[in-house]
């Protein structure tokens, strides 16, 4: 655990240097990118522009190059883009043979801020090359009485590729008298060697037709044959033996052609043609057998070609010697090539001025010279310096670049025209030096422009005018004042004006760039002499544009401009059958700003079903993102956010409506359905609308006649109460005019012991509420009338004059239903009315 825990320690530590190495090369404007090579001309390289937070419509203004060393230019900037592309196809192999990290290099220009960019791009290597052998055809002769296990080498082959795309591995077939053996050699190449499996008998078999097969580590991988034929000869039991296994040799570039580099040596014990050793190159570049030349006779290594220690700094060579007999041996050469001051310290002007203000302020940079020695080491450190200049100063910039910048204030009057001499010398011995001479003139600025960014404050200062007058006193008093004009028919005084001391210029107003984008003035200065004098010069005042203007749609159309009755506006038709990219529709929208606050990006912000649709980044087309399904609704909605590229940015949505269907019959089914669904909704809505109303209304009318019958209620249990208490005697506890005999008391319980018909009719406001008795019966009766001390009716005290009706007839007891006879009003209700009635003589009411 402890090992586990220092390995995830290493591991962090390695990521953080990375981290921090990768953000210092960012701070230093240095850049890497990776790009395959053979990518055809115009491929994609990396964004510049994004990685330097370069702004693409200052750069077309500022002038940016992308400058390369060498003859070749491999790489350009995209003016629109602002991405780094390949100007050239690039060969991997061609350009850095041998060299297992290619690397080209080159810088971004910017003129306008005089600045420059590293950038390092690595062309890494693809499969294009298969391996290959030098020769196609391979003798080989070999003794019968050679023993089992000899080996013999094969030709090597030779893939320029590296990495998993380079040779990996051999292959034999043919014979089961032969097999295959790979040794790896001093450098970790691969050598193939021909080994003998089974004793060979040239009586039986003169010859053997071998198939050598080479193949790569490439996806897929790629092969090369050699056909190998063994000769069986008889008696040749030495090989050569070369004195070394590899001869090391160190070289200057500068040798001259035809010097003799190192002699190979190999002996071999055996006399006669057997003994006889013959040397050659099995080296399989094509460049080593065109600068090196190999003598078979006597082993010597000559230069057939000048050495460029730049170009190449190491060469290795394998040398084979054979005897009469076929027996061989290889040694491996090593040629170093070390370096010699040869290049004198080039000077590149990547951007200059020509002329120069006199009021320029100390510091302006003047130039931007690279400056490079081809050589290494001490050869190729390079010292620059200005020879006798005063007025200019030499300040090193990024790697190899210096700057010419101005060490005081010019005076034209003093000096009008400056030749600066820039001089570069090398550390060689002796060292080598160059110079550059830069011609630059000062004027006196008879022009003025400024940059004003829209939406400014008025009043708010644009800049300042200066002139000089040469007289004293009153004579050489300035005063300014601003020139005639105007600007979209309005007088330019009432845009700009100008202060009559000092020449400050301000804005009266705030600029609209989408209405005004330039502005220009001319501002006279006239002296306080008589005649005055006088003299004017030229301002151009640039407006910036700045992100106020959101995104305007413009197809599909808002939901307010759709058509009357319409059920969606912006329809588009997709066919369910369409397979995933088919185009729906297309997003359509403007942005009243410029330059970078107009670029416009869309993105899909809401769907009915996610993961149908997509939306064109830049294009605003609107496809499928797959083949929709039967699931999938057929009406699909669509929120597609469009924003610009200001800082903040501004957005705007649109909402585009999708059918999926096969045709348009479908379509307009499928609209009329969801018109009348709308229709059906609309209605709905009303008619809910209505009933809530009634059902409010109903709700208090129900509340009201609630309250009304608890009222009502409370005096009819008032009145009852009244009544029970005057129909029970105090004393006797009688019934009032019923005989006390009638009744019987249980525990304060009184009880009629004869049977009584009676009912009682009861209604809400009426004044004819009766409680009647049967006057016969077959058992006693109560009186008809009640005594003259009857209680007041229910609903009052006292009755109204006019109200006093007779008493109707009495009922018998021994009729059971109850006779009511009452006047209703339309909104009364019947509350009370009970019936008792007791049969036989034998049953208890209680009460």
């Amino acid at each position: 655990m402890c090992a586990a825990g220092r390995r995830w320690g290493r591991r962090q530590r390695v990521l953080l240097w990375g981290v921090l190495l990768a953000a210092w090369e960012a701070a230093w404007g240095q850049l890497r990118y990776s790009v395959p090579e053979e990518m055809p001309k115009g491929s994609f390289v990396g964004d510049v522009a994004k990685d330097l937070g370069l702004q693409m419509p200052a750069l077309s203004d500022r002038g940016v190059r992308v400058v390369t060393e060498g003859g070749t230019q491999y790489f350009s900037l995209h003016g629109k883009t602002g991405h780094l592309v390949t100007a050239e196809r690039i060969d991997r192999e061609q350009l850095c043979e041998s060299v297992e990290q290619c690397v080209l290099r080159c810088e971004l220009i910017v003129e306008g801020e005089m600045k420059v960019y590293g950038i390092q791009v690595e062309i890494t290597d693809i499969n294009d090359n298969a391996p290959n052998f030098k020769e196609i055809e391979q003798e080989e002769t070999i003794s019968e009485n050679t023993a089992p296990g000899s080996r013999f080498p094969l030709p090597r082959a030779h893939d320029p590729d590296s990495g998993q795309n380079s040779l990996q591995s051999y292959e034999l077939s043919g014979d089961e008298h032969f097999s295959l053996a790979v040794q790896t050699g001093p450098g970790g190449d691969q050598r193939p060697e021909l080994v003998l499996a089974k004793g060979l008998d040239r009586e039986e078999a003169a010859f053997h037709e071998l198939v050598l097969r080479a193949s790569d580590g490439g996806e897929p991988s790629r092969t090369g044959t050699a056909r190998i034929r063994v000769t069986v000869l008889d008696a040749n039991d030495n090989a050569p033996v070369f004195s070394q296994a590899e001869y090391t040799v160190r070289v200057p570039e500068d040798v001259p052609v035809g010097s003799v580099l190192v002699t190979v040596t190999a002996t071999d014990a055996d006399e006669g043609l057997n003994g006889h050793v013959k040397y050659s190159l099995k080296t399989n570049t094509g460049k080593a057998s065109q600068i090196f030349q190999l003598d078979a006779e006597t082993g010597e290594i000559t230069l057939l070609r000048s050495l460029d220690f730049e170009q190449r700094d190491s060469y290795e060579l394998d040398v084979q010697a054979r005897d009469g007999g076929s027996l061989s041996d290889i040694a491996k050469v090593a040629i170093a090539v070390t370096d010699v001051n040869d290049n004198v310290p080039e000077i590149s002007v990547r951007s200059a001025l020509s002329e120069i203000s006199e009021d320029a302020p100390s510091g302006t940079v003047v130039a931007l010279l690279h400056v490079q020695d081809r050589d290494s080491g001490a050869n190729g450190e390079v010292r620059c310096s200005l020879d006798g200049s005063v007025a200019f100063r030499l300040e090193k910039s990024l790697n190899d670049y210096y700057r010419v910048v101005t060490a005081r204030e010019l005076d034209r009057e003093q000096e009008s025209e400056y030749n600066v001499t820039v001089r570069a010398a090398d550390g060689g011995g002796p060292s080598l030096q160059s110079i550059r001479v830069l011609c630059l003139r000062v004027f006196s600025q008879e022009r003025y422009s400024a940059r004003l960014s829209e939406n400014n404050v008025a009043g708010a200062l644009v800049l300042r005018v200066r002139a000089t007058d040469s007289d004293w006193g009153e004579n050489a008093r300035v005063r300014y004042r601003l020139g005639e004009g105007g600007v979209r028919g309005w007088p330019l005084s009432s845009y700009v004006s100008v202060q009559a001391e000092t020449g400050a210029l301000y804005a009266l107003r705030s600029f609209d760039y989408e209405e005004v984008r330039e502005v220009g003035l001319w501002v006279w200065a006239e002296d306080g002499g008589s005649p005055a004098l006088s003299s004017n010069v030229s301002v151009r005042l640039v407006i910036v544009d700045e992100n106020d203007n959101a995104p305007q749609v413009l197809y599909p159309p808002a939901a307010g401009a759709a058509v009357s009755g319409s059920v969606w506006s912006g329809v588009e038709l997709a066919a369910r059958s369409s397979e995933a990219g088919a185009l729906v529709a297309k997003v359509v929208a403007v942005d009243a700003d410029a330059g970078q606050n107009a670029w416009l990006s869309y993105e899909l912000a809401k769907a009915t079903e996610p993961g149908l649709f997509r939306v064109g980044l830049h294009s605003g087309e609107v496809r499928t993102a797959r083949s929709p399904l039967a699931r999938d609704a057929a009406r699909q909605s669509l929120v597609v956010l469009v924003k610009d590229h200001g800082r903040p940015a501004l957005s705007a949505t649109a909402t585009l409506s999708v059918v999926l269907a096969e045709s348009v019959a479908e379509l307009l089914a499928e609209l009329g359905s969801a018109a009348r669904a709308e229709a059906e909704a609309g209605a709905g809505e009303a008619g809910g609308s209505l009933t809530r109303w009634l059902v409010l209304a109903v709700a208090a009318v129900s509340c009201l006649f609630l309250a009304f019958l608890l009222l009502l209620l409370a005096l009819r249990l008032r009145r009852w109460r009244r009544s029970q208490q005057q129909l029970l005697a105090a004393g006797s506890g009688a019934l009032r005019g019923v005989p006390a005999t009638h009744f019987v008391g249980i525990d304060g319980v009184r009880a009629f012991l004869h049977s009584y018909s009676h009912d009682v009719s009861l209604t809400a406001d009426s004044r004819k509420s009766h409680l009647r008795f049967s006057a016969d019966s077959c058992c006693d009766t109560l009186p008809a009338r009640p005594p003259p001390d009857e209680p007041a009716p229910l609903l009052g005290d006292e009755e109204p004059a006019g109200a006093q009706q007779a008493d109707p007839a009495p009922l018998p007891v021994s009729s059971l239903k109850p006779s009511v006879s009452a006047t209703f009003p339309s909104a009364s209700l019947l509350l009370f009315h009970p019936v008792i009635c007791v049969t036989r003589r034998e049953d208890v009411d209680v009460f």
